[in-house]
């Protein structure tokens, strides 16, 4: 899943964008309102953290604005204040949940980690395609019942061709949910990760379709 994180501390941002790499999700990091107003709105993150106090626009404003815009990703907002009417103030705008700086790393994934979960409540956390099953909400794969160990970047590279089964997901598009924008290296990484993929699972669930992408087979 695909975060943006807009933070004006930039050692802090920076941090906390390393840590949720480490947690499997691609993080896109800006430093100011008006950035991360135009970055949000593309419609392209499954959740942003945003910090109130920025330069440009504040997080409220930013929120407020996303909101009327009809974007409906949940939205973390941090701030160093703190009382009630900070956060109600928060909540009005269109935040999904509110954290008080200093907190503690593990707190704030955990809080992403529920946002993400409360998000995808609409549809089944399970996806399926022919013996294989995904749960998006525990990781877990199994094939023909069997779990599968997979790297968080094994599962979020599969997670994407099995929430299309049966059609050709491209490689723009695996690259542009499971890596960042900062990414500048090589995009045949894509395929190294499917060759993993089949390793464990089997060469013939997905299938490569010469100048379009892959299809995970959907029988």
């Amino acid at each position: 899943m695909r975060l943006l994180i807009v933070e004006d501390e930039k050692r802090l941002a920076l941090s906390l964008a390393a840590g949720l790499r480490a947690e499997g999700f691609a993080v896109d990091v800006v430093h100011d309102g008006l950035e991360g107003l135009h970055r949000a709105g593309t419609g392209s993150y499954d959740l942003v953290v945003l910090d109130i106090m920025l330069p440009g626009m504040n997080g409220y404003r930013v929120c407020a604005a996303l909101r009327a815009a009809g974007h409906d990703m949940p939205v973390l907002m941090l701030t160093a204040k703190d009382g009630e009417y900070d956060e109600a103030e928060g909540l009005d705008t269109g935040a999904d949940d509110y954290l008080t700086k200093p907190f503690s790393y593990v707190v704030l994934v955990a809080r992403v980690k529920a946002l993400l979960r409360r998000r995808g409540r609409t549809a089944s956390p399970v996806l399926r395609a022919g013996p294989l099953t995904v749960d998006t909400a525990s990781r877990r794969v199994r094939l023909d019942g069997t779990e599968v160990s997979l790297t968080a970047k094994e599962f979020a590279v599969l997670e994407q061709l099995a929430t299309r089964p049966g059609e050709v997901v491209s490689k723009a598009e695996i690259l542009e949910h499971v890596w960042d924008f900062a990414y500048e290296g090589d995009p045949n990484i894509v395929e190294v990760y499917v060759s993993a993929l089949r390793r464990k699972l089997g060469q013939e669930l997905i299938t490569t379709v010469r100048g379009a992408g892959y299809r995970l087979e959907d029988r």
